[in-house]
């Protein structure tokens, strides 16, 4: 029998949703804390936490602004779903144009429920921002977003879970894992290298490749229980380069659904995400990488 629907308020490109059950069935049987550096829509820690697979989380973000929605959905969350809702309303009849009113505001002003609001209006829920900082994702015109109904039930359901469990932050991810110890469980989830970079930059800052497995080295070094979600393919197309061997870690691929852009141009793929274990909580099932 399935259990409770786990509650996402936040939509979000490259959500680990659909295969959180999976990463969850390589954690130990409970973890103090789950660690995640690279948080996003924390698909995760919300799954992790229902189903009793972690105490606490520590949800960290370079996205400012996400940070600050995470912040009024667990505390302010009532108040979060009335301005969404009053926006969600406003908007009947001139959807477009009142898009571009919110994002405008928003940009000025960095207010949650605007950032909300354009999450669940923009095209696949993409973070993009301009050359000066501004959001400037456009809108689906196919959908209105989520109705406030629903959205009130997420952000309650959400709150109930993390209220009291939940560290926040908005900080560099190495700060973040040279807080991190032994006891931690710390799913890292930075954004794929082909989207991070000045051509399409959905992120504040690009993730380095180098300076990334540099920090994992010293994850090893001290020992900690690390997951990191990295590169993927679809079909015979990666995406990303691996982690390198020389950091010994097992490497998993966890089928992640068929490709939407493939579906686009009529064919049908699966999509295949790379998902990486350090010697501290690999087992012996995981394919070991070796060195070229």
């Amino acid at each position: 029998m399935p259990g409770p629907t786990v509650p996402h308020p936040i939509p979000y490109q490259g959500s680990k949703r659909q295969i959180a059950a999976a990463i969850l069935s390589r954690f130990p049987e409970a973890a103090s804390r789950l660690v995640e550096p690279f948080c996003g829509s924390a698909a995760l820690s919300l799954s992790a936490v229902q189903a009793g697979r972690a105490s606490s989380v520590w949800l960290n973000d370079a996205n400012a602004p996400l940070m600050r929605l995470w912040r009024e959905i667990i505390d302010r969350g009532e108040s979060l779903a009335n301005r969404y809702e009053t926006l969600w309303n406003d908007q009947a009849g001139r959807e477009r144009k009142f898009f571009d009113e919110v994002r405008a505001e928003f940009n000025r002003t960095h207010q949650p429920h605007h950032f909300l609001y354009l999450l669940v209006r923009s095209v696949k829920a993409v973070i993009r921002y301009n050359s000066r900082g501004e959001f400037n994702n456009t809108p689906d015109n196919r959908r209105r977003g989520t109705r406030p109904a629903d959205m009130r039930r997420r952000i309650a359901a959400a709150s109930q879970l993390l209220s009291g469990k939940c560290r926040l932050s908005h900080l560099d991810y190495a700060e973040v894992l040279a807080r991190c110890n032994p006891d931690d469980i710390v799913y890292l989830d930075p954004p794929y290298q082909g989207v991070s970079g000045r051509r399409d930059p959905r992120y504040g800052a690009r993730i380095d490749h180098q300076r990334f497995c540099l920090e994992l080295d010293q994850l090893n070094r001290r020992g900690c229980r690390f997951l990191v979600s990295y590169d993927g393919r679809t079909g015979d197309k990666t995406f990303g380069d691996p982690l390198p061997p020389e950091l010994n870690l097992a490497r998993l691929e966890i089928q992640a659904g068929r490709s939407s852009q493939a579906t686009l141009l009529g064919r049908s793929q699966l999509t295949y995400e790379s998902l990486y274990l350090s010697p501290a909580l690999s087992e012996g099932s995981a394919r070991r990488l070796k060195p070229a």
